[in-house]
């Protein structure tokens, strides 16, 4: 038995292994993207993770999401408030799901098979840190870009017209400049992972105040008064009981946090303590959601009173403004966040799974490298032809790892306690120990996890199930975290 108390350190029910510890596990086979981080590497505090999240949730998508949020049959304000309880949501699922990083220092790819087995994490690995983490990827990247083609209208409007009826795949010259170009700084960031990143949103973050907060200032003003905004009637708009439209906004909120807090082990890994993280990234995501609630809204039903249209569309209604200056800096800020948030839920844990499942082969720089290039060759600007594709990409998101969640978190909890033998789970790969629990496949969360993602999953084929789709996230992970209990229950008891 490698760990015991001689060589372990813990503070608050933490553990940090010591470096005996973690070169007795490198010499069993694993490189040190997955190892357990020592504490001298455990370097984020309450202020690393308060900005870290708060680039991730000024971004079009976001914003185009807001626009849709409008239109369920809410007030203005009942979508604010909607929003900010839908930031609570996603940060207790955040803090709680991170626990097991921040106890253990171990990252997600660790973290999922202490749940699924060795071989059992390899499906759902994959789900998230490589099919949603490259098609966010991917999407984000095209989104920036067409802030990025704005901006770049703005200094030369003749590239706009460049290539005349260039047609790649269906998208021109001009935005397949833009996208490329940004496509490959959002690589470059990956490249450099947390390090980098903590520096990025230190510039970010105050930026994030003055840009949006004078945005939001000049829809006020531009609507003559924030009464006018909240008052705002909307033309088209559906009707839906308020309960339902609030946990479809919910729904929708966690969905875009599915991945990131799939394997948010990644960053909790090297929190300072459990404290540090909890604290932290609720009030990163509290604040960020508080502005951003506000923010949107005003900006969006601001614009298009001012403008007399019903426009929402930020990239639109920003590209109206007289100020070039203003056009630029709120164009550059909305690439920033479009940046921070690739890196932190996307291009950063693709490359950390990929490690994961080929470890001999490919370590985090390489998995970066290779996720990029898939993102670029799924041509994501494919998956945008349309308004709803965003949307319908979100509901399968969601239905697909929202159970994957539901039995992460009814495992570590319910099942194992909070305690993980981290002897056992970084077992050597050279030896045959069938009595260790964390080799191959957990069946329980296999089939809880098939069962609730099918359900969940199912609105997207069956129109008489819609309402499951719009609630995916929230479906799947409740039906897989009670079906896995009362499955190891079962077995514990038979």
């Amino acid at each position: 038995m490698v760990i015991d108390s001689q060589t372990e350190q813990q503070f608050e029910g933490d553990v940090f292994v010591s470096e005996n510890t973690a070169s007795v596990f490198k010499d069993r086979g694993y490189n040190d993207d997955m190892l357990p981080k020592t504490e001298d590497k455990r370097n984020m505090n309450k202020k690393n993770y308060f900005t870290l999240w708060m680039g991730s949730v000024h971004n079009v998508p976001n914003y185009t999401a807001v626009g849709g949020f409008l239109f369920l049959g809410l007030s203005p304000l009942n979508v604010m408030l909607a929003i900010v309880v839908s930031a609570l949501a996603v940060a207790a699922f955040m803090v709680i799901n991170g626990r097991a990083g921040s106890k253990y220092g171990i990252p997600f790819a660790m973290h999922l098979r202490s749940v699924y087995g060795e071989l059992g994490a390899k499906l759902p690995g994959f789900l998230r840190g490589i099919i949603a983490a490259i098609a966010w990827f991917g999407l984000q990247n095209y989104t920036g870009s067409l802030a990025l083609l704005i901006l770049v209208g703005k200094f030369w409007p003749g590239f706009l017209e460049l290539g005349g009826d260039f047609s790649f795949f269906g998208i021109g010259l001009p935005g397949l400049l833009a996208f490329t170009f940004f496509w490959a700084i959002n690589v470059m960031i990956g490249f450099g992972g947390g390090n980098v990143l903590n520096k990025f949103t230190a510039i970010l973050n105050p930026l994030i105040y003055v840009v949006f907060g004078g945005m939001t200032v000049w829809a006020i003003w531009a609507a003559g008064g924030i009464g006018n905004i909240l008052t705002y009637e909307l033309s088209g708009v559906q009707s839906n009981p308020p309960l339902l439209v609030y946990l479809i906004i919910i729904n929708s909120v966690i969905a875009v946090w599915a991945a990131p807090g799939a394997s948010v082990s990644d960053f909790t890994q090297n929190a300072t303590s459990t404290k540090d993280q909890k604290i932290g990234q609720t009030a990163s995501l509290l604040v960020a959601y508080l502005i951003f609630a506000v923010s949107s809204v005003s900006i969006l039903i601001g614009g298009s009173i001012y403008y007399n249209i019903q426009e929402w569309n930020v990239l639109n209604i920003i590209d109206r403004w007289d100020s070039m200056p203003a056009v630029i800096l709120a164009l550059v800020v909305l690439l920033m966040t479009t940046i921070s948030t690739n890196a932190t839920g996307n291009i950063i844990p693709a490359g950390y799974q990929l490690s994961a499942l080929f470890p001999k082969k490919i370590n985090y720089r390489r998995g970066v490298l290779i996720a990029g290039v898939i993102s670029y060759l799924i041509m994501p600007w494919k998956m945008m032809e349309n308004s709803d594709s965003i949307f319908a990409f979100l509901n399968i998101i969601g239905g697909v790892l929202g159970p994957v969640a539901g039995v992460m978190l009814a495992d570590f909890y319910l099942i194992k306690k909070q305690n993980i033998n981290l002897d056992a789970l970084y077992f050597d790969k050279q030896k045959t120990d069938p009595s260790n629990p964390y080799r191959g496949v957990n069946k329980e969360g296999y089939i809880a996890t098939i069962v609730a993602l099918l359900v969940s999953i199912s609105g997207q084929f069956f129109p008489a199930l819609q309402f499951i789709s719009n609630l995916s996230w929230l479906i799947g992970a409740g039906l897989a975290f009670g079906l896995y209990y009362v499955l190891k229950k079962g077995k514990a008891a038979a």
